[in-house]
């Protein structure tokens, strides 16, 4: 097995600003126009709703035509920044396995009328029961996923399809090049277990495993509900004349009766879908015909064996109906153990679609106006360069948990327990200050309100203004914001965030980036408006700071900046 999963316990500083160095390398043409358009997608108050409005973050020292200029005109080294976001840790399953999510998302262009090579991508919640085929760009991404209460992943690699394009053709050649550069750079050594792979029923899990049967993976994934599948072929008869038989009974997914005895089951209680009962039947393989993907195949079509699983759970935390379902494994003779771990491993494939949503809605990569496919490229690059330095600041920060108890004072130190366990490290909250507060009316001025003038109501009763009610966790993130501008006032202690924040990305984008929270202990990116080249940048490219920075020390070192 493979030590290095093991032993990275490497400076998370260290390997973001090994990342930086080596992404930088990666622009070829216009560098540092990309390198600041990916700082000031970092560092934005909030999702750009278009490229132009990054040019007003601070991190972005460029005029509005380098920045027009950089995703049409400049060049990344595609090849190099792959190898790069394959050398970063991955995260890894307990028994050391990788474990590989592919899906396809779509970047919507209906009325980009001149843009090329569109292609109709189905998109789905849109209407009810409704299925709309919109104009667009769509897009191949292989992340790593982790395990564990965390919808966070590792995005590796981004392919867009062209028109024409097979999704299973693509996928497996995109995801062959992936495996040989995480076997190149050590993320697998002989010895390992084998990579899994997860896909969802779009795919056809059947050919990408067919594809991929000289590499150390095993594919997993979802099957539609009306297939049928054959048994394996029973065996010959002496004397039986003709010729052998390839394919033995039917096992139809929608008729119970073909299904027999399972070959391994097991029952297991989980926290959100109560009772999770799966079954397992071994050797089963569609039967493949000269259509569709294998019309190019000469000769015999394969006989694809693998396990087929039919998961059924109690409830879902949506509160829907529950439905069957069924997934098919590349391997064969799964255990019981094997079969708890293939279904729970398919959930975790959904992950995927929060680092897409992540990637919409909060660093807005859908946002700008982009008209040709090859800038729609470069920029879709420099979001997942962006994503990836933010997935290796999460351990730059320190967690603690949420407490009932009181806010204590200011000026009273926290006991050596709440400093460790952070059960009582918070602040009392204190409204943000707004950067430019609107200027004080000037008595003479006729808008100006006076108390002998009091507000015109259309009834004998003074108006109530309906309460306004906030989100708990933009409160939280509020109080967190607070107590950050209280340790910069002076404070020693070490910043401290909920858990709860940090399990989805949102919210963590939100801790890191948004409301300027501490990379090592203070805010993350300081807008020096005096030339001096970006804080953050300066920041990450140190590779010897603590982990956590007193507060009289930033102080000091801002006072030599």
């Amino acid at each position: 097995m493979s030590l290095l999963h093991q032993a990275v316990r490497q400076d998370p500083l260290e390997e973001l600003s090994r990342f930086r160095g080596e992404f930088y390398p990666c622009l070829t043409r216009r560098a540092d126009v990309l390198f600041e358009l990916a700082d000031a997608v970092l560092c934005a108050d909030g999702p750009g709703r278009s490229v132009v409005e990054l040019s007003l973050v601070g991190e972005h020292r460029r005029g509005h035509g380098g920045l027009y200029d950089a995703p049409a005109a400049g060049r990344v080294e595609v090849a190099r920044l792959r190898r790069a976001l394959a050398a970063v840790p991955l995260p890894r399953a307990a028994d050391g396995r990788l474990g590989l999510a592919a899906d396809i998302t779509c970047w919507l262009r209906p009325d980009a009328h001149t843009s090329p090579q569109r292609i109709l991508c189905h998109t789905y919640g849109r209407g009810k029961d409704r299925h709309i085929p919109v104009p667009g760009w769509p897009y191949s991404v292989i992340c790593a996923l982790e395990t564990g209460r965390s919808s966070w992943t590792a995005p590796l690699d981004v392919l867009r399809l062209a028109p024409g394009d097979d999704a299973a053709t693509v996928t497996a050649g995109q995801m062959r090049e992936l495996v040989e550069r995480l076997v190149s750079t050590g993320q697998w050594q002989g010895g390992d277990p084998d990579i899994l792979i997860v896909v969802d029923a779009g795919y056809d899990v059947p050919r990408l495993a067919f594809l991929l049967r000289d590499l150390p993976v095993q594919v997993l994934g979802r099957m539609r509900s009306d297939r049928v599948l054959r048994r394996a072929a029973p065996p010959r008869e002496p004397g039986t004349r003709g010729r052998p038989s390839r394919h033995g009974g039917e096992f139809v997914f929608g008729d119970p009766a073909t299904w027999n005895t399972p070959d391994a089951a097991t029952v297991t209680e989980t926290r959100l879908y109560g009772v999770a009962a799966a079954r397992a039947w071994d050797r089963l393989h569609p039967r493949l015909t000269h259509r569709s993907a294998w019309t190019a195949q000469l000769g015999a079509l394969p006989v694809i064996e693998g396990t087929v699983i039919l998961l059924k759970v109690e409830r879902l935390p949506s509160g829907a109906t529950p439905r069957p379902v069924w997934l098919w494994w590349s391997g064969t003779d799964a255990t019981a153990a094997q079969v708890d771990l293939l279904w729970q491993a398919f959930l975790r494939r959904f992950d995927i679609e929060h680092t897409f949503r992540l990637f919409k809605q909060t660093l807005g990569w859908t946002c700008p106006r982009i008209r040709t496919p090859e800038a729609a490229d470069r920029w879709t690059w420099l979001i997942l360069a962006a994503f990836a330095q933010l997935r290796l600041a999460r351990p730059l920060l320190t967690f603690a948990g949420l407490g009932r108890n009181r806010p204590r004072p200011t000026d009273s130190p926290l006991p050596e327990s709440a400093a460790t366990s952070g059960t009582s490290a918070r602040r009392p909250f204190v409204p943000p200050e707004h950067r430019n507060p609107p200027a004080p009316v000037p008595d003479d001025h006729p808008d100006a309100r006076t108390p002998s003038r009091p507000h015109a109501t259309t009834s004998t009763q003074s108006a109530k203004r309906a309460p306004r009610h906030r989100k708990r966790r933009s409160s939280l993130l509020l109080a967190h914001a607070a107590q950050v501008k209280d340790q910069a006032n002076g404070c020693q202690a070490p910043v401290r965030l909920p858990p709860d924040l940090l399990r989805d990305q949102t919210a963590c984008y939100s801790c890191l980036v948004r409301l300027n929270l501490a990379l090592c202990g203070f805010t993350l990116h300081t807008r020096l408006r005096r030339g001096v080249v970006p804080f953050l940048r300066l920041m990450w490219a140190s590779s010897r700071l603590p982990s956590v920075i007193p507060a009289s020390d930033v102080c000091r070192l801002g006072a030599t900046l």
